[in-house]
């Protein structure tokens, strides 16, 4: 005697488990749609760009080597360049397999034959490339460049908080005290950016919106410089690349452009072990998420991955107070994230509220928080909290506090000393100008949260 055979099994019908734990028969669930591809033509057999000139070797042209991003470029001019860069960060862009080309991982990526493919891909005579329909959606450029400022018609009360943001406005620049949770640069999911609302709103009849010389983190806040005019926002970015690529003939400008310096507020979890110094630690990237995140890092001491100087001058503003300090922190170079991975790598204090690069250390200073002593006496201290103050605003007492950095001071170079209105530019200042300073020096109030904190761990002084 033997069992039955087995029946063969329905593909269409599986069995399915309720959340009441029945089970019943039905229909498979529908698979993952097929991703939508946008398909550009074939790579020309003479190769080049179209309008690019060839390169002479050994008395015969040769076309220049164009690389894949290069060729996407070209083809979607009207898409921005950092949508292009996204989707290829994201492997988001495919170009067709050969016969010979076509492996278990190609065919397993996509149905049709096709590879995953780099930016710097060399493109070859016939190459087709395929890329995901979202980059088309990239078309819609920055909303100020796109529709005239005069249309966006913010209401009253956005615009009345917006310039109560300027803390200085002149014939060349903006200055505001941003606060947290403002993003900086809009796109498609975020329409509420500082650039797009800052170009909606003040403008002060101006044509174009004023442009963001820097920038600083969404979460962060603090002095943020905008330039008014063309000739301004491009000498002053020209600053915060480089203060030798700012200078001029101008003896006056040139001893300015040195004077030139940011200084934040920041509260670090632990204290340094020197009271102030100078951080030289170069910083990389790293792709998470197959490139649909991103990560700064201190680079390999081989400098091989890319890396970029970052320089900072820190200096520790008092004692250690509930596991914390307040120090202050003068960027010498402007990378991003710098200030937050020297802090939380090099110096091994993590910004309170800086999650992404202090996640581990949060956890044990919250779980296990550590005694405080008397600066003096050098007996234990027991924290107060002072009567009457709202703890639960993301302040250092807090569950989830917020990021903790603030750009509290800027000195720069008065611009619009050197520039007059109609962009025309004066080495010795403009005759009407003569008795304005020659640097403009701004400070900020800390936001209420950081407030709140730098009252609770002050208390003791009281």
């Amino acid at each position: 005697m033997a069992p039955p055979a087995p029946a063969e099994a329905d593909p269409a019908v599986v069995v399915r488990v309720d959340g009441n734990n029945v089970a019943r028969l039905g229909r498979p669930k529908p698979g993952p749609r097929p991703r939508q591809l946008l398909s550009l033509p074939p790579f020309p057999a003479a190769g080049g760009l179209p309008g690019r000139k060839a390169v002479a070797a050994a008395g015969a042209p040769r076309m220049r080597m164009v690389t894949a991003v290069s060729w996407v470029k070209h083809y979607l001019a009207d898409v921005p360049q950092e949508v292009v860069q996204a989707h290829f960060n994201k492997r988001m862009v495919y170009s067709e397999c050969s016969d010979h080309e076509a492996s278990v991982d190609c065919i397993k990526s996509q149905k049709h034959h096709l590879k995953k493919i780099k930016h710097n891909d060399v493109m070859e005579p016939g190459m087709r490339i395929h890329l995901a329909v979202s980059v088309a959606e990239g078309e819609i450029k920055k909303r100020y460049e796109t529709i005239p400022t005069a249309t966006l018609h913010p209401n009253k009360d956005e615009i009345e908080y917006l310039r109560r943001l300027v803390i200085h406005k002149d014939s060349s620049i903006l200055v505001l005290n941003k606060p947290p949770k403002v993003p900086m640069k809009g796109n498609l999911p975020v329409h509420n950016s500082m650039d797009v609302l800052a170009a909606a709103a003040l403008s002060y009849g101006n044509e174009e919106g004023p442009k963001l010389v820097h920038r600083l983190d969404r979460e962060s806040s603090g002095l943020l410089l905008m330039g008014r005019t063309k000739e301004s926002f491009t000498r002053l970015h020209w600053l915060f690349t480089s203060v030798n690529l700012a200078k001029t003939n101008s003896e006056g400008w040139n001893a300015a452009c040195e004077a030139y310096m940011q200084r934040y507020w920041a509260l670090v979890i632990g204290t340094p072990k020197e009271r102030e110094g100078v951080i030289s630690a170069p910083l990389s990237k790293v792709l998470l998420d197959d490139g649909k995140a991103e990560r700064v890092i201190l680079a390999h001491p081989s400098g091989v991955d890319g890396a970029q100087d970052a320089v900072t001058a820190y200096r520790v503003l008092g004692p250690t107070i509930n596991g914390c300090s307040w120090i202050e922190l003068r960027p010498l170079t402007g990378r991003k994230h710098q200030l937050r991975v020297h802090c939380a790598e090099a110096l091994g204090t993590p910004i309170v509220g800086d999650y992404k690069y202090g996640w581990f250390v949060h956890q044990r200073w919250k779980q296990n928080p550590q005694p405080d002593f008397e600066p003096f006496t050098g007996e234990p201290y027991k924290l107060r909290r002072p009567e009457g103050l709202e703890i639960q605003k993301g302040s250092v007492l807090s569950k989830v506090p917020l990021l903790h950095l603030h750009c509290r001071e800027m000195v720069i170079p008065n611009i619009a000393k050197f520039l007059s209105s109609n962009g025309e530019w004066h080495e010795n200042g403009t005759p009407w100008s003569k008795e304005k300073p020659n640097l403009l020096r701004f400070v900020a109030p800390m936001p209420a949260h950081m407030k709140i904190s730098w009252n609770i761990m002050s208390s003791y002084l009281v």
